[in-house]
């Protein structure tokens, strides 16, 4: 089985061009959200678009729990596909939830920068974060009894339509959400919670010491999180500084965007090494 990583910022069109992006790879699987989709059909997984709040929709949509993974997991069994497309923030997130569903890592990965246009990819940002519209590469059919309750409308692929060959044209249907927590607004936390939040997620590696955590809103993204920190590592060989600093990297990560429901769109470390303190 091939995993093929599409990634890029919340709210720029990967959804939207999901289907093109899986028929042109040849990926009969696409994992988007929590779910797994198979020939326009949700066979497995439960959507993070449903969940209340962006926290549990960032927990739904990395295969947080067990029950959803073990679904999934043996759906992807059953279906055996030869590609998987698995849709995600970034390339971090497209390898963890590859790790979570048991699957090998990504043999190729594809921006949304490589397929989209900027003037689509703003127009695409308007619609997700001005009037909390989401997309999902299912038939509108195939999602109202998945999403009742919610407000669902059919979305058509437009572009470049006669250049499309007939087979694509018959399942290119996508369906528009507005999820609940798409009202919530802009998330913020002070500086002492994200500080706490590093400390806990780095409590564990005994050869790393956090000495100063910084944070800042992104401009870019709506929830988007900024992360400075001032680290101080015990003397060793390069590559076993690097590793304990990649490691301290992922558990933050993790833990940020697990607990607050933020994206951690980069994290900037000042490192000194010294000996033990």
């Amino acid at each position: 089985m091939e995993v093929i990583g599409f990634y890029g910022p919340p709210g720029t069109g990967k959804s939207d061009r999901a289907l093109v992006i899986a028929y042109e790879n040849k990926a009969s699987c696409i994992i988007d959200d929590g779910i797994l989709i198979y020939h326009s059909r949700i066979v497995a997984g439960k959507s993070a678009k449903r969940e209340e709040s962006r926290l549990k929709a960032v927990r739904r949509a990395i295969f947080w729990d067990k029950e959803q993974r073990d679904e999934v997991r043996a759906a992807l069994q059953k279906i055996n596909p030869k590609r998987v497309l698995i849709l995600g923030t970034s390339d971090r997130m497209v390898v963890t939830i590859a790790k979570a569903l048991d699957l090998p890592m990504p043999a190729k990965y594809i921006r949304i920068e490589d397929v989209a246009k900027p003037e689509d990819m703003l127009k695409a940002s308007e619609a997700r974060h001005k009037e909390g519209k989401h997309v999902i590469p299912v038939p509108t059919m195939e999602l109202k009894p998945y999403f009742k309750g919610y407000m669902v409308d059919p979305l058509r692929f437009l572009r470049n339509r006669k250049k499309e060959p007939k087979r694509f044209s018959e399942w290119n249907e996508r369906s528009v959400v507005r999820p609940v927590f798409s009202y919530y607004g802009k998330l913020t936390f002070s500086d002492k919670v994200i500080e706490s939040l590093v400390n806990y997620a780095a409590g564990g590696l005994k050869r790393i010491k956090i000495r100063h955590v910084r944070s800042k809103k992104s401009d870019s993204q709506v929830n988007g999180l900024i992360l400075y920190l001032d680290v101080t590592v015990r003397t060793g060989t390069p590559q076993e500084i690097r590793d304990v600093i990649h490691t301290m990297r992922d558990k933050v990560q993790r833990e940020i965007e697990y607990t607050t429901g933020m994206s951690l769109e980069s994290m900037k470390i000042n490192i000194t090494t010294g000996v033990a303190w």
